[in-house]
């Protein structure tokens, strides 16, 4: 009768328990391809586009843009800021983002208002004086996908962007 596990299986036991731990911690989908799409046209993004806690973008034909209560994306997001105001938009091929489709950067030039968004249940109080000055400027680059009607959704992603989590605009009401 075996009374004591020798020091390899422990050894091994102690490997498996701490992959199983990291694996435990990652999105098995953070590296999977961001979904690439080509042919978007700009008649498509113009418009109104609603998206979280009463954000507004309208994107003008002529390439200018209104932007109402828009957050900052990727880590910018952690610092709750909001920024509404006047800028420019385009539709571009060039890789700017997380796939090598097309994407709509978006970019605030003359901020009117800042507003801050109040922190969620599960995050940290974050003291004003420790957060970072808001810009007076600032790009977005949009990714582009459809959804299964065909409509498009623009998005990007907010916090940690291997987390995947999508901050998502939708067309508005005419």
């Amino acid at each position: 009768m075996l009374t004591h596990s020798s020091g390899l299986a422990r050894g091994w036991h102690a490997v498996f328990v701490a992959c199983l731990l990291a694996l435990a911690g990652c999105n098995p989908r953070m590296y999977d391809e961001v979904p690439a799409l080509h042919d978007a046209k700009r008649a498509e993004v113009s418009g109104s586009w609603i998206g979280y806690d009463r954000t507004n973008v309208v994107f003008w034909p002529d390439g200018k843009a209104d932007i109402r209560l828009l957050d900052g994306q990727e880590w910018d997001f952690d610092d709750r800021w909001r920024l509404s105001g006047t800028g420019t938009w385009k539709l571009t091929d060039k890789r700017t983002g997380w796939n090598d489709g097309q994407h709509v950067q978006l970019t605030l030039t003359s901020r009117t208002t800042v507003a801050t968004r109040v922190p969620e249940p599960n995050e940290p109080p974050d003291p004003s004086a420790d957060r970072p000055q808001t810009p007076k400027t600032y790009t977005w680059t949009f990714e582009l996908r459809r959804d299964d009607k065909e409509a498009l959704k623009l998005y990007f992603f907010f916090g940690d962007p291997d987390s995947r989590s999508t901050y998502i605009l939708q067309r508005g009401e005419p």
